[in-house]
């Protein structure tokens, strides 16, 4: 008869887990960042726009600071005023001050793009760090619920005339209005976002394994959010330069010495119909800086989405 062999204590030593090799697989070598650019940069209408973006924003920042031309200089001679470019008056011609619109052109455009850089980085910011806590900590949900209630009811075209009629109106007015109300929709995404990757079976397994929290999310969750947060910047950098404009388009902008493409579009109205270059040369670089910052930002939020790697 065949002995059974005895099983002795030190057969049931619980295993360690051995620090960084708690999550060793077939895609350890992964880089998330290196296949999003590669996914983004295959896309021949991403680099496109990433080159319209790229061009428009080193022209306008860096003309202002290697031009002598001052964007406010009013000509003396009269002759110079509202000049086509036809007959003269440079690029995209001169307005009823005989003021460069070329000059102007650049200088409101890196007013407008700045604007809505802040605006994008308050919002998520903000958005992202409540977002995270409404989506952890289960005691916030009640608050952040009935402020989330509060604020979107709120019509933002109102709350930003509002704003504008109470505060004096300039740059950090703008920024105050759009942010105050801005955030809390992202807050909302994010929240959602945690609540559904928070729980779910891979990061359950991975807090078994005993990997720290910092890599659960950094490698777990804050891909999955990355998408999103692309996103609502790519939105939001175009939404602030609209706001902008919109408010220099009923007078609540920008103060009128401020160069901005608010005040040259409200300028350019007034003439549009004796001379119509004034309008069209600064609109057409409005349409091209929010289109390609829209198109492109979708784009990217594509490309950073984990499930597009595969």
């Amino acid at each position: 008869m065949k002995q059974v062999p005895v099983l002795g204590p030190e057969l049931f030593v619980p295993a360690k887990a051995q620090a960084g090799e708690e999550e060793q697989i077939g895609y350890e070598h992964y880089s998330y960042w290196r296949s999003t650019f590669r996914t983004f940069l295959k896309n021949p209408v991403s680099l496109v726009l990433l080159a319209i973006i790229i061009v428009l924003t080193l022209a306008s920042f860096l003309y202002p600071v290697f031009s002598k031309t001052d964007p406010n200089k009013v000509a003396l001679d009269v002759e110079r005023w509202n000049l086509s470019p036809s007959q003269g008056g440079g690029i995209f011609g001169t307005d009823q001050l005989g003021r460069d619109i070329w000059a102007r052109t650049w200088y409101g455009t890196r007013t407008s793009l700045l604007l809505g850089f802040i605006i994008a980085l308050l919002d998520v910011g903000i958005g992202m760090f409540a977002g995270a806590l409404w989506g952890y900590v289960k005691k916030l949900d009640r608050i952040m619920t009935e402020i989330y209630n509060i604020l979107t009811n709120i019509p933002q075209t109102v709350l930003l005339l509002l704003l504008s009629y109470i505060l004096r109106p300039g740059f950090w007015t703008i920024i105050i209005a759009l942010c105050s109300t801005g955030w809390i929709g992202i807050a909302r995404f994010v929240r959602n976002k945690v609540l559904m990757i928070r729980d779910s079976e891979y990061n359950i397994a991975s807090r078994t394994l005993g990997t720290p929290l910092w890599r659960i999310i950094t490698k777990n969750i804050l891909p999955y959010l990355v998408s999103i947060l692309i996103m609502e910047a790519a939105l939001t950098i175009p939404y602030s330069i609209g706001a902008e404009v919109f408010l220099g388009f009923i007078g609540l902008g920008l103060p009128l010495d401020t160069v901005s493409l608010g005040n040259l579009v409200n300028m350019g109205k007034n003439n549009f119909m004796l001379y119509p270059y004034q309008l069209t040369w600064p609109t057409l670089v409005l349409a091209l800086v929010t289109v390609s910052f829209y198109i492109a930002g979708n784009k990217f939020a594509d490309a950073s989405d984990p499930r597009n790697h595969v």
